[in-house]
């Protein structure tokens, strides 16, 4: 589990899937109280090499450092299959991997930083990136980077990439880099720091990740039924509503549901009662159009976990 930016938004989810568990003080593992489980918080970065040695069976980091990762272990060999699966996207932890330079330079597209001096804590993708830039151009260093040496490819390239911890985006102002590859949210930072993005190389969010060789599979299962079931539920609302059977034909066309509208009789002869989930970002306009049609007692509901086929 991520220590940083995603921890609360992951304890969020984990509260809505019932794993319980208490976590004390300067400890990094939780034992939780429900299930045969234990939780471990670790950086993002690190949670992907856990998870694809088959230390951890399941992780919640960003889909940017698992392509990192898969980046920087491209062809390494192993006794056994290594490696991570992306079971779930999260939808949380929005954000993008980009190229950066100077606002007041002379920098208008990446190829303008090949040949130069680039950081970042993103080694893997930057070389990848720069290295296809470099090959589309001529260079070798593509070559090197789809035989899967990135150590190699990093030599061969005439991009300069340079490893920063941390403040990325102060390299640029204390002349350590002509550009930096580095994670963008609202981009606050980025302009604060007095840079523009000029390229996008990964779109992330938060995912759900599971070991090629898990532990207990049938356990890995049950944890991400749970967590699939959360994140329907935040996704969608149930509508419940009253209608004439006459215009029940029009309202449901509004309201298909997931798979099927669950409809019952009322004692009131010729009117129904329907339910239905519909997608939170729609169900403004969905009410609307159903008091359109004719429909009453229009009602929603939240949804508070799922299980959906």
């Amino acid at each position: 589990m991520d220590l940083g930016r995603l921890q609360q938004p992951t304890l969020d989810l984990l509260k809505g899937a019932d794993i319980q568990f208490h976590r004390h003080s300067r400890l990094d593992i939780a034992l939780c109280l429900n299930l045969q489980i234990a939780l471990v918080f670790l950086p993002a970065a690190d949670i992907p090499t856990f998870v694809g040695e088959g230390r951890v069976d399941l992780g919640i980091t960003g889909h940017d450092q698992v392509a990192e990762h898969q980046a920087a272990t491209a062809g390494e060999a192993t006794e056994v299959e290594a490696g991570v699966e992306q079971v779930l996207d999260l939808g949380f932890g929005k954000c993008r991997l980009q190229v950066q330079v100077p606002e007041k330079g002379d920098i208008s597209d990446p190829e303008g930083l090949v040949g130069k001096n680039v950081v970042t804590s993103f080694v893997g993708l930057s070389t990848a990136y720069f290295s296809k830039l470099e090959g589309d151009q001529g260079s070798i260093g593509a070559e090197a980077m789809v035989n899967g040496d990135l150590l190699d490819a990093r030599k061969r390239l005439k991009t300069k990439i340079k490893y920063v911890g941390g403040s990325v985006e102060a390299a640029c102002a204390l002349g350590v880099a002509d550009g930096i590859v580095d994670l963008v949210e609202s981009g606050e930072t980025m302009k604060a720091a007095g840079l523009k993005a000029i390229a996008t190389v990964v779109e992330s969010t938060a995912v759900l990740i599971k070991s090629k060789q898990p532990s207990n599979p049938e356990l890995v299962d049950l944890i991400t039924s749970r967590i699939r079931g959360v994140i329907m539920a935040q996704k969608y609302v149930l509508c419940q509503y009253n209608i004439p059977r006459s215009l029940l034909e029009k309202a449901t066309a509004l309201t298909p549901g997931k798979r099927a509208p669950t409809i019952n009789a009322l004692e009131e002869p010729d009117w129904v009662a329907v339910s239905s989930m519909v997608s939170k970002v729609d169900i403004a306009v969905v009410m609307d159009k159903l008091e359109h049609v004719g429909a009453t007692d229009i009602l929603v509901l939240g949804i508070a976990n799922s299980r959906t086929g």
